[in-house]
């Protein structure tokens, strides 16, 4: 089969191959025709090394939809020729956490696309648990966006227990997972105010777009009359952590799932505790997370910017950073 494969960490080393053998399923997994692939940071530093991929010889590929070819013989709940996606965690389903319905808690877990390969291939191989049929009525775009773009911020506004008629400030919110927490929130009853230089993600849900990035603490004021917000979304890391911390009103919820512009953050301890903020950690979702976003995703969009031919794999990972990105880059297979 054809596949996007490296050896050694680093885009330069990313080589489209003819000949890979295809993926030997066992008696509970599924063999997926892959349709379409989300491209996602967590790519990029799957190939550049910041992660530490297996096997090696390594197919990148976090987010995939396509569909089923052939099923192992003890697979019950899927047949030749259903839609489907890939809910992206390993997991073992023994430990407390799995047993616990946190399965992207596994204590022996990891993702697909870095702990396994991915679906940056024609065909990929997964247990008959990660596996999930899709309506034929759902795009392949926004298919392939289920299983990371979707429910990672989905599973962290249900941690951070947004309600009705709060104030949800989403920092990035024309990024990917951005775009989708504009949804989310309004679906929750949300005042929803987005911080993006684009003013389309108003299309999205967004009661309010903030475009000076250099004023969201005074615009959040400005717009809650004092308040600030109830929850605040920060899937970027330090260059908006200021901003971020500085928006959180009284009792508030500062929720994160991503790192994208620096990992290590300064932390008033004394505003966090005469405030009682909460700081929320929140990792990708559940299989229950899984199954009520594809329940809904008939009412969910995603505003694709560019689509890559596999055979340009190294070219989508790149696009990733272009100043340029309007929206999602997908790789069609």
């Amino acid at each position: 089969m054809k596949a996007a494969i490296f050896e050694k960490p680093g885009l330069e080393n990313l080589k489209i191959m003819q000949d890979i053998e295809e993926p030997k399923i066992t008696d509970h997994d599924v063999l997926i025709k892959v349709n379409l692939s989300g491209v996602n940071p967590i790519d990029h530093f799957t190939v550049s090394g910041v992660r530490a991929p297996k096997p090696i010889p390594h197919i990148p590929g976090a987010e995939t939809a396509g569909e089923v070819e052939n099923i192992g013989k003890h697979v019950t709940s899927l047949k030749v020729g259903d839609r489907v996606v890939v809910y992206s965690r390993v997991f073992d389903g023994t430990c407390d956490m799995c047993l616990n319905g946190y399965e992207m808690l596994c204590r022996s877990g990891g993702i697909i696309g870095i702990m396994t390969n991915g679906g940056f291939a024609e065909y990929i191989g997964v247990p008959e648990k990660n596996v999930f049929k899709i309506p034929n009525d759902i795009g392949w775009e926004l298919a392939a966006s289920l299983p990371v773009t979707t429910i990672t911020p989905y599973h962290a506004l249900k941690e951070a227990a947004l309600k009705v008629n709060e104030s949800l400030l989403v920092f990035g919110a024309s990024g990917n997972t951005g775009m989708m927490a504009v949804q989310f929130g309004k679906k929750m009853g949300a005042k929803v105010i987005a911080v993006s230089k684009d003013e389309w993600v108003k299309e999205f849900g967004a009661d309010y777009v903030i475009s000076d990035y250099d004023k969201v603490a005074e615009k959040v004021n400005e717009l809650t009359q004092g308040k600030m917000a109830d929850v605040v979304l920060n899937s970027l890391g330090v260059q908006t952590w200021e901003n971020s911390f500085a928006s959180v009103g009284l009792n508030g919820r500062l929720v994160t799932f991503g790192g994208l512009t620096g990992a290590d953050v300064k932390l008033n301890v004394q505003s966090l505790y005469s405030k009682q903020i909460k700081l929320i950690g929140s990792a990708t979702g559940t299989r229950n997370d899984f199954r009520e976003i594809i329940d809904m995703s008939k009412e969910l969009k995603i505003r694709v910017w560019k689509k890559f031919k596999l055979d340009e794999a190294k070219e989508a990972l790149q696009a990733l950073f272009a100043k340029e990105r309007d929206g999602r880059i997908m790789l069609e297979i």
